[in-house]
């Protein structure tokens, strides 16, 4: 029987899916659950070795013999620290070896308790990987384990062998040994082109759908007649369903699954829409191949099953042979279209959709965080546009910094619209000596922070008002004309309409322009929501 402890069995469970079928056992009692988990599964054959030092060292050499990874099982405490010599050596061998390390809950770290060390990351350089995996309470820790795991293992054996760490907190009771086999667990592999495997998936695929992420670079060959999503900070909108926010909205429950992928193919940087992350958790693929150069595990969906490591993602999408079913296709060509473009009464929404829909050709639009991201996505924009937005950790500090070094770079009309928040947290930005006559920027002054008014279940009374959303009456005209720009305010439609077409005027100006709109965010807010209510 094995333990009823489910972070051990899935270790043991991927141990054998990821081919690992030796492992030498050192005694204790907090490795009593996953020492007894390995004995009992017939797929690992095990060796017991008192000595910890000795027992690193016994399984250096089975891995050397064997040329395949080997495992080796300690207790908490110096147990492990036993083992760092025969770690060092097979880092520096480049030999897969699997340090197994059980481990007291994190609370008890410190505490003047019992064999306790802090354990995760004690190998510091000398391992290819180090995870301390959750103990398991819930479906996200479930996932979240799942993933460490695999991607510990598969760093035994990529580009270079080498040792990795997996340390497994263990709460007691110790000894409850009531299941009776290994559960079935995700196995994310690992490949450097399309195989015979990958091959067979696409084939066997009726509603493929290629996500492509944040990227700058490149054109894309996208397969016809296959359904492709794109954000504008794809800057790969020809051919892509650029809507899908709006459009997973307006899904009832009943008609989401025919609208799910069975397999998913990602490839670029970041997405903004939760949308999209909550419908692919809610109805995962079959399989999800992630194309990334690095070969790291990212699992956004929590639906990884492979990973496809190759130099340039974009070329191997000109090699799929992606058909799928006709009608899968046409359900969302068909409700995309369906969805008209929004046209909003003044407010921030409708400032960013006049100037999405009069920008030139072959400019630069700079977006900031949080709302204004967002706000963009509703509208369409010219395939020549350039997209830029800091989605990296998606942060509001340096929005600003960023657009203003990008045009200082540039011969392009650069435009960036920001958020009051992000501006005023950046204002700075405007503090240097290197601002060109080819940026361009549109401020959405709204008195605080929108977003905050939008997001379910925040309910803003006045004290969070002020310490949520950061309420404020500041205006930017006296930093903007200090800072060398010409100043427009806008405060109406008219308005609105003069300046965007000022702003996007091939006229060569002498400074920098800058417009701030202003406007109510109770109203924008309001304005937002009864947009998506309509969707509806």
């Amino acid at each position: 029987m094995y333990s009823d402890k489910e972070n051990v069995l899935q270790t043991v469970a991927l141990l054998c899916a990821h081919g690992i079928r030796e492992a030498v056992i050192c005694p204790g009692s907090r490795n009593t659950p996953l020492a007894v988990s390995l004995v009992e599964c017939s797929d690992v054959e095990t060796y017991a070795v008192t000595d910890e030092r000795s027992a690193g060292f016994f399984a250096l050499g089975r891995a050397l013999e064997s040329r395949c990874a080997v495992a080796v099982c300690c207790t908490s405490g110096t147990a492990l620290l036993n083992l760092h010599p025969a770690v060092a050596e097979a880092f520096y061998q480049q030999v897969p070896l699997v340090v197994l390390s059980a481990d007291r809950p994190g609370a008890w770290i410190g505490q003047k308790d019992g064999q306790t060390v802090p354990q995760p990351d004690v190998f510091g350089g000398l391992v290819r990987r180090s995870v301390s995996l959750p103990e398991i309470r819930s479906d996200e820790d479930r996932w979240y384990c799942n993933r460490l795991l695999n991607e510990a293992l598969l760093e035994t054996d990529h580009h270079v062998k080498g040792p990795v760490h997996i340390n497994i907190p263990l709460s007691e009771p110790l000894f409850g040994f009531g299941e009776e086999r290994l559960p079935e667990v995700r196995t994310i592999r690992r490949h450097n082109a399309l195989n015979e495997r990958l091959s067979a998936d696409m084939t066997a695929s009726k509603r493929p759908m290629i996500v492509l992420g944040q990227q700058f670079e490149g054109d894309l060959l996208l397969p016809e007649g296959v359904v492709c999503l794109s954000e504008h900070t794809g800057n790969h909108p020809q051919g892509t369903i650029r809507n899908f926010d709006a459009l997973l909205y307006t899904l009832g429950e009943k008609e989401r699954t025919a609208f799910a992928p069975d397999l998913l193919i990602t490839l670029g940087g970041h997405i903004v829409s939760k949308r999209l992350k909550e419908f692919l958790r809610k109805h995962p693929p079959l399989r999800h191949w992630d194309l990334d150069p690095t070969g790291r595990i990212e699992d956004l969906f929590r639906t990884l099953t492979d990973v496809v490591e190759v130099d340039d993602p974009r070329t191997i999408l000109s090699q799929l042979s992606l058909k799928g079913d006709p009608a899968f296709y046409a359900r969302w060509e068909e409700r995309s279209r369906a969805i008209s473009a929004p046209c909003f009464p003044y407010s921030e929404m409708a400032a960013v959709g006049a100037l999405m829909g009069q920008l030139p050709q072959g400019a630069v639009l700079h977006l900031a965080n949080s709302s204004v991201v967002r706000y963009a996505q509703l509208f369409e924009v010219d395939s020549s546009v350039e997209v830029h937005c800091n989605r990296g950790t998606s942060g509001i500090e340096g929005s600003l910094s960023t657009a203003v070094g990008y045009a200082a770079a540039s011969h392009r009309p650069n435009f960036m619209v920001i958020g009051d928040l992000s501006f005023f947290y950046d204002m700075n930005g405007l503090w240097n000596g290197h601002l060109n006559p080819n940026l361009r920027l549109m401020l959405l002054n709204n008195g605080g922070g929108e977003i905050f008014h939008i997001l379910p279940g925040i309910g803003m009374t006045p004290l969070k008002d002020r310490y949520v959303a950061a309420s404020h009456t500041t205006r930017a005209e006296g930093w903007a004309r200090e800072c060398g720009f010409e100043y427009v305010a806008v405060t109406c439609d008219e308005e609105l309409k003069d300046a965007v077409r000022r702003l996007t005027s091939e006229e060569k100006f002498p400074r920098p322009l800058f417009v701030e709109v202003f406007t109510r965010k109770e109203e924008d807010a309001r304005l937002l929501k009864m947009y998506y209510h309509q969707l509806k």
